[in-house]
């Protein structure tokens, strides 16, 4: 069901895995060998060998029963192939050959869900603790073995199941089963690595605690799901997680990690029967310790009163979360649930949201979204506000869900939400990690793939009707649990908050598209008569098309007291037409699972659409009059300067957010990248509508790059291309783009009051994309740094526990860039992290890196391009902000040719000349 979609979001991902070897021998045939050699012939001696040749029949049997198996299984078609090993793990296989990788996930039943309540956090504890270690190998050896084949691995850890997963080339597809059974069943759980670990996981919770979103999930949970194992948070509590102990954890394994239990799935470029026997090898001599017992349905409790719980803070916006309990994964009602909150509050066409945040101007965001997991489910209702609107919106939110009537739903609207949630479950298959997800998902809880078409059949034949007894039978105001955030001194009392819902919602008595012409053609780029690119990139797996459009510009374009505008133009732009008003509009793209978004740069303008192929002629002429013709209707204006000042202030309640709206302008003193991208509140409120067309005129009549991806009709792209360009470029030349200066202020401190984090990044200037030396061994070096295996990590995190999230980063532009560490810590811990980047870079400065982890880091830009670089959006965008900037397409994969033939004397040449302590910049966020 779509459900896993959502479930994800709550997910508390973990470490990433490691390797580790496993070795099978044969104890019973070494014994046989050693009696046969003695020439023993006592009576035990003989039955000792009479028993060991029916060992090997059985064995025999076996083998012959394996193989008719995957015989049998493999002759299914396609696949998604499924086959149960000898000890009852579940076995899932899917060939895909799109990429040179491959994509091994273990699900294990057993989340928080499963935890007692004394031992809350030990589940995600423990995936923790499988990357500090196993039977045969050290702390980091996983990570470090993964990474350096040009691997990608991770865990996370949910209510109702635990996942460990990898993703490698395709020649590794081996050494990722190993890695991820081998530390499910072989973790060390070594004391001291646990106390190190508790302190990252316990920086992790205070971290989610800086959250807004997270802060009202976790209230909210202990109220819907008061009484049963869903009311904890994931991640567990401060004292409990302290608590537990390496005996705990290895007695909690015990009792849930059985093979019976588990589901390994592994797609990709493979051969399905070599996975079937490499599966059998690595994990069909494992036994199931204990029965497992199915888990039972958690019941809505019959009784139960409207709560409203009021949390101030150092916030700068209201945030409100409202949620009702939901049955579980085994209720036939999933689909209807999903489809009646898309309609509700699912989009920018939905009835919430057109309501509240377009008419009535009350709300920053709303929405409804269905959490579905084993054993219940959870609607949820989320929005952001100002502080002063909260009572007036209560009473018009409580007023509207009194009054909701299906009926009043059009088949448009209906159509246009079964569309689109169809459309993005069918969207997962785009990359490898999401076909993965989804195929295991449905296997492990739903029992198979037929459970994707019962939801697809559900959501194509609900009526009316049976939405409107599902509202009426869920959203129940006596079951309503909500959870306010808002900033200190808003009067704002629960009691009264409480009582409107009774008063304004009073309890009631229960009783076609085109089809494209033309194929995609092969690989090319067009130059067209205005001086702007076209660029073909033609995949034909999915019936999609991705068309990315950038033209030279976005901030670079404006003045110093003009900050914000380039923002506030893309935010506007997609608001309307001349022939569609911003609500058409919207129906339009939504109607046909398209999407269509504007966005700017600090010296790039961008506009990105994607959609169905079958769409292909009614998309390009919307796309075409977006871009000829905008609306920017004055009460759209307003709408997006509301939206921009309210981004900037949620922005500046998270710190880290805090730190990078504030990282370029500390950074550079002159030029676009010193800007304050999305500017300032008061001068985003007095930007004029002359204004936003003036810089849009001038913006537009550049020449361009367009890049089309996907499954696409050439001679229409070609068409629209041509008319785009003969229509608009008017200027013969592009914007000159120069270096900026970099700031003398070395070092800056922000303050975010009653926050648990502090965040540092210790920055370093170094060149832009135009030195392709210094690009590709400063990549290098980066993944060198970086990852869980990186050198970063294994000394900040693992040896020293002063975060939870340690890593370095590169930013580049065509003429500038800067190397950045970064950790999150406690407060108190910020010294020793700094003294932890200064020794980092004296040892980098005056060694030269081990040749083992410079092929490591290589192997890490082999991977990442490959993971990153999958969805067709991803490889448009690349090659058309690539060519506008100057470059070739693939200067991408041309930097990671020439960082594979680095030496690392090459490298630390680099890290003496830009990598200096004595010229680092300092930003530091504290509580």
């Amino acid at each position: 069901m779509f459900t896993f979609l959502l479930g994800a979001l709550l997910m508390s991902a973990g470490c990433k895995i490691e390797r580790i070897d496993t070795t099978s021998t044969d104890g019973n045939n070494a014994v046989l060998s050693e009696n046969k050699t003695a020439g023993q012939h006592a009576p035990e001696a003989v039955a000792q060998s009479i028993r060991q040749t029916d060992d090997n029949t059985a064995e025999q049997i076996a083998s012959a029963e394996l193989q008719k198996e995957i015989s049998q299984a493999l002759a299914s078609g396609e696949g998604p192939h499924v086959i149960k090993l000898k000890n009852g793990m579940s076995l899932l296989i899917k060939e895909d050959n799109r990429f040179p990788l491959v994509n091994v996930r273990l699900f294990v039943h057993a989340g928080s869900a499963y935890e007692d309540p004394s031992q809350a956090g030990i589940s995600h504890l423990l995936e923790h603790m499988v990357f500090k270690g196993t039977s045969t190998r050290g702390p980091g050896q996983t990570a470090m073995a993964i990474e350096s084949v040009g691997g990608d691995m991770n865990a996370a850890t949910s209510f109702d199941y635990t996942v460990y997963y990898v993703e490698v080339p395709e020649k590794e597809w081996k050494l990722g089963m190993d890695i991820v059974t081998d530390m499910t069943f072989n973790a060390a759980i070594d004391p001291d690595e646990l106390r190190s670990e508790r302190e990252v996981v316990l920086s992790e919770l205070e971290r989610g605690e800086d959250n807004p979103g997270s802060r009202i999930f976790k209230t909210l949970q202990s109220i819907v799901w008061k009484g049963n194992s869903y009311q904890w948070p994931i991640i567990g509590y401060r004292d409990t997680v302290s608590g537990i102990t390496a005996d705990d954890i290895h007695a909690y394994i015990d009792r849930l990690y059985q093979p019976q239990s588990m589901l390994l799935s592994v797609v990709g470029k493979i051969n399905p029967e070599e996975v079937v026997r490499e599966a059998e090898r690595l994990c069909g001599s494992i036994k199931d310790k204990k029965p497992v017992v199915p888990p039972s349905t958690f019941e809505i409790p019959a009784e139960s009163r409207t709560t409203v719980k009021i949390i101030p803070g150092k916030w700068n916006k209201a945030y409100i979360g409202a949620a009702f309990p939901i049955p579980g994964l085994s209720s036939a009602k999933t689909a209807g649930l999903e489809m009646l909150c898309e309609l509700l509050g699912g989009g920018e066409t939905s009835r919430l949201y057109r309501k509240f945040k377009y008419e009535k101007r009350m709300v920053d965001s709303i929405s409804v979204s269905s959490l579905t997991l084993e054993r219940a489910g959870m609607l949820y209702i989320f929005a952001t506000l100002d502080a002063d609107r909260v009572d007036e919106f209560w009473k018009e939110l409580m007023a509207e869900l009194a009054v909701i009537d299906f009926s009043e739903f059009t088949d448009r609207e209906m159509d246009r939400v079964a569309l689109n949630l169809e459309d993005s479950l069918f969207l997962t298959k785009e990359t490898l990690s999401g076909l993965a997800s989804k195929l295991g998902y449905f296997q492990f809880f739903e029992g198979g793939q037929q459970a994707e078409d019962n939801y697809l059949y559900d959501l194509r034949n609900i009526t009316r009707d049976q939405l409107q007894k599902l509202y009426e039978e869920y959203f129940v105001p006596e079951r309503l649990a909500t959870c306010m955030l808002l900033p200190e001194g808003t009067k704002a009392d629960a009691d009264k908050l409480e009582k409107a819902v009774k008063t304004y919602w009073p309890a009631k008595e229960k009783a076609s598209g085109n089809v494209a012409t033309d194929g995609p053609g092969d690989a090319a780029t067009i130059e067209m008569a205005g001086g702007s690119k076209l660029v073909f990139i033609p995949d034909e797996t999915l019936p999609y098309t991705a068309i990315s459009m950038y033209w030279v510009g976005g901030d670079a374009d404006l003045s110093p007291d003009m900050q914000g505008l380039a923002a506030l133009t893309s935010q506007s732009l997609t608001r309307g037409t001349a022939s569609m008003n911003a609500t058409e509009l919207e129906d339009f793209i939504s109607d046909r699972a398209a999407s269509i978004g504007a966005t700017a740069g600090r010296e790039v303008f961008a506009i990105n659409a994607k959609f169905p192929s079958r769409f292909t002629s009614d998309m390009l002429p919307l796309i075409n009059e977006v871009i000829t013709a905008p609306r920017f209707a004055p009460e759209e204006l307003d709408r997006a300067r509301q939206d921009q000042v309210s981004s900037i202030k949620r922005k500046e309640d998270r710190p880290l957010s805090l730190a990078f709206r504030n990282i370029f302008p500390f950074l550079y003193k002159d030029g676009s990248y010193s800007y304050f991208h999305l500017g300032m509140p008061e001068k985003v409120a007095e930007f004029s509508e002359k204004e936003i067309r003036d810089y849009w005129a001038n913006q537009s009549t550049r020449p361009f790059v367009i890049a089309v991806c996907g499954d696409y009709d050439r001679a229409a792209i070609e068409k629209f291309a041509s008319e785009i360009d003969g229509k608009l470029v008017k200027q013969t030349r592009q914007l000159g783009m120069t270096a900026p200066q970099w700031g003398t202020t070395k070092d800056l401190n922000l303050t975010l009051p009653d926050r648990n984090q502090a965040h540092l990044m210790v920055v370093f200037p170094v060149p832009g994309m135009e030195d392709k030396e210094s690009t590709a061994g400063l990549s290098l070096l980066r993944a060198a740094l970086a990852g869980q295996s990186g050198l970063l990590f294994r000394d900040l995190r693992d040896k020293q526990g002063l975060g939870y999230t340690v890593t370095a980063f590169l930013w580049q532009a065509p003429k500038t860039g800067f190397m950045a560490f970064y950790i999150g810590t406690k407060p108190e811990q910020l010294e020793q992290a700094m003294a932890g980047f200064e020794k980092t870079v004296a040892m980098l400065r005056s060694e030269d890196l081990p040749e083992n982890e410079i092929v490591r880091a290589r192997n890490i830009l082999n991977g990442e391009y490959y993971q990153e670089h999958q969805s067709l959006l991803s490889r448009s965008q690349e090659s058309a902000s690539l060519i506008i900037k100057g470059f070739e397409p693939d200067l991408d994969i041309k930097l990671i040719e020439r960082a594979n033939k680095m030496s690392p004397a090459q490298v630390r040449e680099l890290i003496k000349k830009y990598i200096n302590w004595n010229d680092r910049y300092t930003l530091t966020v504290k509580p």
